[in-house]
């Protein structure tokens, strides 16, 4: 039986996964979005399910005024004597001194909830948590793979940080963690920058302090073909099965239409070959499309695409951008009810944008939304985003219906139409680079509004004036004032999200 990679689509950069008997959980960079930190379950390694967030309160971690792709950035899970532990940097903006500190979260149940983070002041990124045979702890932490003395309980930093090993030489040198086998501390760092040429690189040493020498086989991951499907692949971790086998999650981005990753970077899994020196690569140094299942129990999960919210609840595959609002957020008989929030979607201040992820590069997403604005600037609907920069915005307003886009270069409006009723059925139809925008007063007789040729700009590489982009697009629904200083309820009804694409089923 084949699998596909990516292994689990859309927006799941940064994978660090563990075994606990025959559980296998992941954790995912989250960056601005909330709640933070995507906790992940798997029986197989292939199929996953998201079960929880390790950051759920927003009085545990404010992210109401963080610019976009910073955040939370490169989680790390582990587990030791009963507990689950969820390392993270906490990405700053740029103006702030520090830049970066590290998060460190607990709970004895995997899924959480995680206790209040404790801070540990290292201006760096992406921490890793390992644990030597004598029980010390250290974090492990960039640039390159240096090492961190903990307390027993992670919460205090008991030593001097010392780098062991540097990397290649190649640029940003990241996302190390080191891992131990037959005497061999191994350390994996991310090398090259984490867009197309990212792969990992390997060194060992018989000391957790070393020296460190580097693999004569590295990089052990590396996607060298320009043409391929998958690239950028990098930042991975290794993990044992219970029956032996060995395997690395690392991130990855799909090509759609050229070098655009729109949905952003993803997790593949491929399989690890030790050779008879006691190095290994991983699928003979690149990565894979397909890929024959692990020697494990085929356990695959419903993949939801409809969501009534009628039902009262927000399932566990939705992300706020930032913080949400929660007084203007209320569930009825009708749905879930929005009251317009201040601002404007290019705005960090705006509140209550509520999206899920993209996960193929063809798919359908409609949604039911009543909306009759009290003054021009309101806007409730339909939006494709991938930050206050770029995005597409299809939604009522006062008047109508119209069509928005942002390419980094303020809004643009492509469309509009007279529409006095109060509600309306939206739908964005995505095909690769293209994407259609139609509405309906009845759900049978649809009408284009607008048609978007080369959305290049909802991706990581589409927009090289905008200095961060780490994220992915995503798809949702919002209500804004827009400026107005009015509070109007939206109600949306449902969102239905359907992939054209769809594989790993």
């Amino acid at each position: 039986m084949k699998y596909h990679n990516p292994v689990h689509r859309g927006f799941f950069p940064d994978p660090s996964v563990i075994r606990v008997g025959e559980d296998y959980y992941k954790v995912n960079s989250t960056f601005q979005y909330f709640p933070a930190i995507v906790i992940s379950h798997s029986k197989d390694l292939v199929h996953w399910e998201i079960i929880g967030h390790a950051i759920t309160k927003s009085e545990y971690l404010d992210l109401s005024d963080i610019l976009d792709s910073r955040g939370i950035w490169a989680p790390d899970i582990s587990y030791y004597n009963g507990i689950y532990y969820i390392f993270a940097t906490l990405r700053h903006n740029d103006d702030n001194k520090p830049m970066r500190s590290q998060l460190v979260m607990t709970s004895d149940k995997p899924e959480g909830p995680y206790g209040r983070p404790h801070i540990l002041p290292v201006d760096d990124i992406d921490p890793s948590h390992f644990i030597d045979d004598d029980g010390k702890h250290y974090m492990v932490i960039a640039p390159g793979a240096c090492i961190v003395p903990l307390n027993d309980d992670c919460t205090e930093i008991i030593g001097e940080k010392v780098q062991v090993w540097a990397g290649t030489g190649e640029r940003c040198p990241e996302g190390p963690h080191i891992f131990k086998k037959d005497g061999w501390y191994y350390a994996m760092v991310a090398e090259g920058g984490t867009g197309y040429g990212h792969g990992i690189n390997v060194a060992r040493g018989r000391s957790l302090y070393g020296p460190y020498e580097s693999c004569p086989y590295n990089p052990v991951l590396r996607q060298t073909d320009p043409e391929a499907d998958i690239q950028r692949s990098g930042h991975g971790m290794f993990v044992e099965t219970q029956n032996g086998q060995w395997y690395c999650m690392y991130l990855c981005g799909r090509r759609n239409g050229g070098n655009y990753t729109t949905i952003g970077r993803e997790t593949a899994l491929d399989p690890v070959t030790w050779t008879d020196d006691g190095w290994f690569v991983i699928n003979d140094g690149k990565p894979s499309k397909e890929q024959e299942m692990p020697n494990l129990p085929v356990t695959a999960y419903a993949q939801r695409g409809f969501y009534d919210f009628r039902e009262g609840n927000i399932s566990l595959d939705w992300e706020w951008v930032r913080n949400p609002d929660k007084d203007n957020v209320e569930f009825t008989d009708k749905g879930i009810r929005l009251y317009t929030s201040k601002g404007r979607l290019c705005d960090v201040s705006a509140r209550n944008i509520l999206v899920r992820r993209e996960q193929e590069l063809s798919y359908e997403a409609e949604t039911k939304v009543s909306f009759k604005p009290a003054a021009k600037g309101e806007q409730a609907g339909l939006t494709c985003y991938y930050s206050t920069a770029t995005y597409i915005r299809f939604n009522l307003c006062k008047g109508g219906i119209e069509l928005v886009i942002n390419r980094n270069k303020g809004e643009e409006r492509l469309a509009f139409t007279r529409y006095d009723e109060g509600t309306v059925y939206l739908r964005a139809e995505v095909k690769g680079l293209s994407r259609k925008f139609l509405y309906s007063s009845d759900k049978m007789n649809w009408k284009e509004l607008g048609h978007i040729d080369n959305c290049v700009f909802l991706c990581d590489e589409g927009v090289p004036d905008d200095r961060k982009r780490h994220t992915g697009t995503l798809v949702g629904i919002f209500a804004l004032d827009g400026g107005s200083g009015i509070r109007s309820a939206a109600d949306f009804e449902y969102l239905k999200y359907k992939d054209k694409n769809i594989v790993n089923d």
